[in-house]
């Protein structure tokens, strides 16, 4: 898995007033947990880019005034309004211990569905996986090569082999949705069909009443 570095600095005061300058200079507040101590540091904002805004995980190189420690993103808070990163969470990594993360799922393959006027839909972004450092994936490839109109791929469906899938194996990850419009033919075709049932039922009990 490829890492990104992040330059920060120690954090001398800890207070919500502190925090805001650091927000208002640029910088995001963070904590780096899981190792002997925690640490408190700030880093630039635009660092936080290249593992933020992307569809592939990362592990970090954190490098605290020359102090380096491997991490992973454990949190990240965003401000509700203006979506700016307020505050990081980092956890130190060990590469002989089993590590979780939220690995992003990328379709593979045209889905048949597709080409009947379906559409896929993705329910679930990532998957949460267990794993060692060395065996954590950067991504998860779902075959959607199969799929028809309303079918889809659950947990359950992705083949692991060096990592644990974390999530209920029966929920959906992505499928092919039906567009209204087919699910309205469908429907009128179930009732034409139903309708004529009912005449020849109707039809087959007259000789007897008779």
């Amino acid at each position: 898995m490829k890492s990104v570095e992040i330059i920060g600095y120690k954090r001398a005061n800890l207070g919500k007033t502190e925090a805001k300058r650091l927000r208002a200079e640029g910088m995001v507040p963070g904590v780096l947990y899981g190792g002997e101590e925690q640490i408190h540091f700030y880093a630039p904002m635009i660092l936080f880019r290249e593992l933020v805004y992307t569809d592939e995980a990362h592990f970090i190189n954190l490098n605290v005034e020359g102090q380096i420690f491997e991490a992973i993103l454990q949190d990240i808070q965003f401000h509700p309004v203006s979506e700016m990163i307020v505050h990081v969470d980092f956890l130190q990594l060990f590469r002989g211990t089993k590590i979780k993360m939220n690995i992003p799922v990328h379709p593979v393959g045209t889905p048949p569905g597709i080409q009947q006027g379906g559409k896929l839909i993705k329910k679930l972004r990532f998957l949460t996986v267990k794993a060692l450092p060395k065996d954590m994936p950067e991504h998860i490839n779902i075959d959607v090569s199969k799929l028809g109109l309303g079918k889809s791929v659950k947990v359950g469906d992705v083949p692991a082999e060096n990592f644990e899938v974390l999530n209920n194996p029966l929920v959906t990850i992505m499928g092919i949705e039906i567009p209204r419009a087919l699910r309205g033919k469908s429907i009128e075709g179930e009732e034409e069909e139903g309708e004529e049932g009912e005449g020849s039922e109707e039809a087959a009990e007259a000789p007897a009443e008779g």
